[in-house]
């Protein structure tokens, strides 16, 4: 039998954001004008040496052969689990996207409470950034942020620093925008022909991260200009 999740939308003071993309990266436009850079933007720092070398490794054709899968798979992931979380109808889906839905229902029908808010836009004045949220939502009782990723091989929690940095990029924006502390920040795994993988932290843990990196790319835009 199929569990019906809970839904409890928290007002945030604004239906969505108006999102702005271009080759330097996103920007999110607020209710009152002022334009904040996406937290993945500011944290592609990260990891842009390491894709920059791998692009060199493949060659630029095969890099963009995987990025475009990687990039297809993971939309189609992310919609079959919203519409999943939403109660709605995941039938009309591919085979190994629905196979994915399958391999997470034990864990997201276990672990997933009430929810709070899917795909949810938000900002911060105080971090002066913005972001979209996958999901808002009691993670085991806890309110917690819930990051949905995929990947083509299994992931150590080590190298995922930056997945938790946006975690709490976005706990914070939420706190901001309804008063609700959100203390708990969940990575959901989907991997390729493997079981699912799930990590958790403590928001605070990752705050110090999401700063520096920050203020590195507030230098870089500074200098650029």
């Amino acid at each position: 039998m199929k569990k019906v999740f809970e839904h409890e939308k928290l007002d945030i003071g604004y239906d969505d954001l108006v999102a702005d993309t271009r080759e330097t990266g996103r920007v999110y436009v607020a209710p009152d004008g002022s334009r904040y850079p996406s937290v993945t933007t500011v944290l592609s720092i990260l990891s842009e040496d390491a894709i920059r070398a791998w692009r060199l490794r493949v060659g630029e054709e095969e890099a963009n052969k995987v990025g475009n899968r990687a990039s297809n798979r993971g939309t189609a992931v992310h919609s079959i689990i919203e519409k999943y979380l939403k109660n709605e109808d995941t039938s009309d889906n591919l085979p190994h996207i629905k196979q994915s839905l399958a391999n997470l229902r034990p864990i997201l029908d276990k672990s997933i409470g009430k929810i709070f808010g899917l795909e949810t836009a938000l900002y911060s004045r105080h971090l002066g950034m913005a972001g979209r949220c996958d999901c808002i939502a009691e993670w085991n009782g806890v309110p917690s942020i819930i990051d949905f990723k995929t990947s083509r091989r299994i992931k150590k929690k080590e190298n995922i620093a930056s997945y938790f940095a946006q975690a709490s990029a976005y706990a914070i924006m939420f706190e901001e925008r309804t008063g609700l502390a959100i203390p708990n920040t969940v990575i959901v795994m989907d991997v390729d022909d493997n079981h699912p993988l799930i990590f958790e932290e403590h928001r605070d843990n990752f705050v110090e991260l999401l700063l520096s990196t920050k203020k590195e790319y507030d230098r870089r835009k500074l200098f650029s200009h």
